[in-house]
């Protein structure tokens, strides 16, 4: 797999990840996926994502950074957005906060199964 190939199949994950298209979450990522360590698998892996929905219900997923070099994915995802409540256990509720997050995907057979994520909390913090 060249590494436009890994790019586009990155973004179009990110794209599905935007149109909340969960019936096709499995063409981008791994039934064996682990996150930051802990298997969690698709079903959780989707669990997860979905209730980042719940909490952030104008979600966006902006590729502010993207690096590839198979089989990993290096990006740097921007977020301007109004949680409803808390979020990453800090008392947003309704305020519009900006941050990052830095993330690295491991892919195997085409699809994401190891994620490495790491969310800049102190520039939600210095929001607040």
């Amino acid at each position: 797999m060249t590494r436009t190939d890994l790019a586009e199949i990155y973004r179009g994950y990110i794209a599905c990840l935007n149109r909340q298209d969960w019936a096709n979450l499995a063409a981008f990522v791994h039934e064996d996926a682990h996150y930051n360590g802990k298997r969690v698998g698709l079903s959780g892996y989707r669990e997860m994502l979905e209730g980042d929905f719940r909490a952030i219900p104008d979600l966006h997923f902006d590729i502010d950074l993207l690096v590839s070099d198979p089989p990993r994915i290096a990006s740097r995802l921007h977020f301007d957005c109004t949680p409803a409540g808390m979020l990453f256990g800090l008392p947003v509720n309704g305020r519009r906060v900006q941050f990052s997050e830095n993330v690295f995907y491991e892919f195997r057979d085409g699809r994401i199964e190891n994620v490495w994520s790491v969310i800049d909390k102190a520039a939600i913090e210095a929001q607040l």
